[in-house]
């Protein structure tokens, strides 16, 4: 962006560890601020270490963040901690109930050193009788009956990517940026900060409120996905010609009634388009069993290519069976700044390859937010934030010295 980015001279500190806290300060990282991630010494945050389907999160939440490693459970590390907090917009953290407490960095002891400061805790659960559980993503799907909705009738299943965490970590900001507002706005220089929390079973319970909507509508629970009762005759995926073994899938919606003449049209449906029996997505939607076969039928003339083309001249929605790996040479995301060459730590030499940039436009040449410094390593920016943050050279190396703060 060639203008000051948003949320310029916001300074956060950030204490998290997987996705939850990484993704609030990802998305107030690239908008502007100045985000500290806090790691705990001498190890540093565990994400950095989690094998398998885990190994690309640290790269994936924590660019154009600084990193100090700095261990609390020194005396030493606590007071480093304090004196930053003095100058801080804005902490954030995702350890589990009472984690911060014990440290000596809960809300009630900061607020004490920052009346100003914005504290966001990132939690498995609101106010009430579950608050001091602990909770992960996939708890809650299952908890909040997300998992039930996503699986076939009798075999929940959650969500392909962790939804959960994330969504709950946008709210967080959401809060953060409310509650800066609100100081902002409030008293002579701006006023007092406050405690804000964004959680993983409410936030899941959102997810599924249109879910609790349709049943007190109807009178009746709603199925799963697999097996509900669709509002669209043709909201279907479809097979297309091509060579064994390879696939050729494509997702089509006719979701109103000039859509599907348009879409007759487009594939020589001169039979359907007259049939008096099919005339309307209600009559359509009730035809399922013997028009979504036939239609199928019509979908293997053609390879994928042409039927992706007709669709698209037609105005229809339609789109590939993707999987993620297809999107790293995404012509859109290439064209659009969708994609930011980020280095994957878990690969040792630091490759580049391009991740997701936050989903936002802004101003009229719709500019992107971009990456500005790469994940860092464990306490690469120890003396640098420490400096900022007031310290003389003689205290910062004898924290080094105490092992207080450590570097990769």
């Amino acid at each position: 962006m060639s203008a000051p980015l948003p949320l310029q001279g916001v300074k956060v500190l950030e204490f998290s560890h997987t996705i939850m806290g990484p993704c609030a300060g990802l998305v107030l990282a690239d908008l502007g601020a100045d985000v500290v991630k806090i790691e705990p010494a001498p190890t540093g945050d565990h994400t950095r270490r989690l094998p398998g389907f885990a190994a690309g999160f640290f790269a994936t939440f924590n660019r154009n963040k600084r990193s100090l490693a700095l261990d609390l459970k020194q005396p030493e590390g606590r007071a480093a901690c304090h004196r930053l907090v003095a100058e801080a917009d804005v902490l954030l953290e995702n350890y589990g109930p009472g984690t911060m407490e014990r440290l000596g960095c809960g809300w009630e002891q900061l607020r004490a050193v920052n009346p100003r400061l914005v504290y966001l805790a990132l939690k498995g659960f609101l106010a009430g009788p579950y608050e001091h559980r602990p909770a992960l993503d996939e708890v809650v799907q299952f908890q909040a009956g997300l998992a039930y909705m996503t699986g076939p009738p009798g075999r929940p299943l959650r969500a392909g990517a962790s939804i959960i965490d994330i969504l709950g970590a946008v709210f967080g900001v959401v809060a953060v940026l409310s509650a800066l507002r609100q100081r902002d706005a409030t008293g002579p220089g701006g006023g007092e900060g406050q405690r804000v929390c964004s959680s993983l079973f409410e936030s899941a319970v959102f997810l599924v409120g249109s879910h609790m909507a349709g049943a007190a509508a109807t009178g009746e629970p709603p199925p799963p996905m697999p097996a509900r009762r669709g509002a669209w005759g043709i909201y279907d995926v479809f097979d297309t010609a091509g060579a064994e073994g390879e696939s050729h899938q494509l997702f089509i919606g006719v979701t109103s009634d000039q859509q599907w003449v348009r879409f007759t049209e487009a594939f020589g449906l001169t039979e359907m388009a007259a049939d008096p029996r099919i005339a309307t997505n209600a009559q359509r939607a009730g035809a399922r069993s013997w028009l979504i076969p036939a239609l199928q039928e019509v979908f293997l003339r053609f390879d994928q290519a042409e039927v992706a083309r007709r669709c698209e001249a037609a105005g229809i929605s339609w789109a590939p069976v993707g999987k993620p790996v297809d999107l790293f040479e995404d012509p859109h995301l290439a064209a659009g700044g969708g994609l930011l060459q980020t280095a994957i730590s878990a690969l040792g030499g630091g490759a580049l390859f391009g991740l997701p940039a936050l989903p936002l436009e802004f101003g009229e040449d719709r500019a992107r937010v971009t990456l500005r410094r790469q994940p860092p390593r464990m306490g690469e920016h120890n003396a640098e934030v420490l400096a900022e943050g007031g310290f003389t050279a003689a205290e910062i190396a004898a924290l080094e010295a105490k092992r207080v703060i450590v570097a990769a």
